[in-house]
């Protein structure tokens, strides 16, 4: 039988999470737009269209969960294409009151099947990302386990991302400090999770378990941890908790990131 408590399937490899009978029914008028939108703007210029996150999973609440879209395009995405996904995402945020906010990430064909790319987004799309439209890209990518190569080529870039995080924060205005934090505190416990995740042996997307998986190895960050999760769901835009994750946890599991799994291989 499926390990479903870890995400593994029967032969231990992980399982793909969510599905589209999963999505709920406030929710799927939502991803129907999406699907008619996505083929009037994109067309033949895309090859795949996936639902990722909580919607997908089935876990979405309704007026505070957004829309992620991950679309696979012929080419590489230009600005024009990212323009049309901003309208696009824009149009849906504003016409649906069941989400707040929706993304689409834009990526090329070639590079999510790019040797690169097969423990990152490769594994994203496989394990991560429910098809909406096209071909699925799994079927050309390998089975995934829970290891130590796959930690580090997730989230193993966190000391790089430090800097740019403290600029933002210098640079937000008021009014964009909580859609900073919901961000940056969903990537610090994916990394906190992924720190621990080859020697838990599994999967899981839900925040606070991720937290609580990293606190019983490392207690010392559990309370930190748990904190960020929380604000990941109901950011407060607070910066005295932002300049935790800059200044304090963040460089801490950097460090130890390294220690464990090594750094990310540089992209171009």
């Amino acid at each position: 039988m499926a390990d479903l408590t870890r995400g593994l399937d029967a032969q231990g490899y992980l399982a793909r999470e969510g599905s589209l009978a999963r999505v709920e029914d406030p929710f799927r008028p939502v991803v129907a737009a999406a699907r008619d939108r996505l083929l009037d703007v994109f067309g033949a210029r895309m090859t795949s269209a996936y639902l990722y996150g909580s919607v997908p999973r089935g876990t979405a609440r309704p007026g505070r969960s957004d829309l992620d879209l991950l679309l696979a395009l012929r080419h590489e995405p230009t600005d024009a294409d990212r323009a049309e996904a901003r309208v696009l995402d824009e149009s849906l945020d504003k016409e649906f009151t069941q989400i707040d906010g929706a993304g689409t990430l834009l990526f090329s064909r070639a590079r999510l099947l790019s040797d690169l790319e097969t423990y990152d987004l490769g594994w994203f799309v496989a394990c991560l990302c429910t098809p909406l439209l096209g071909e699925d890209l799994a079927e050309y990518l390998p089975r995934y386990r829970p290891t130590s190569l796959l930690a580090r080529e997730t989230n193993g870039d966190l000391a790089l991302l430090l800097p740019r995080w403290r600029e933002r924060i210098a640079e937000a205005a008021p009014a964009d400090l909580r859609g900073l934090q919901r961000g940056m505190a969903r990537h610090l416990v994916r990394t906190g999770f992924t720190l621990v995740m080859p020697r838990w042996n599994g999967w899981t997307s839900d925040l606070g378990e991720m937290a609580e998986v990293f606190g019983g190895y490392h207690p010392r960050w559990a309370g930190a941890m748990r904190d960020a999760a929380d604000a990941a769901r109901e950011p407060t835009g607070d910066l005295a908790a932002l300049r935790t994750y800059t200044e304090e946890i963040g460089p801490w599991l950097a460090d130890a990131y390294a220690r464990e799994h090594g750094v990310k291989a540089p992209r171009p």
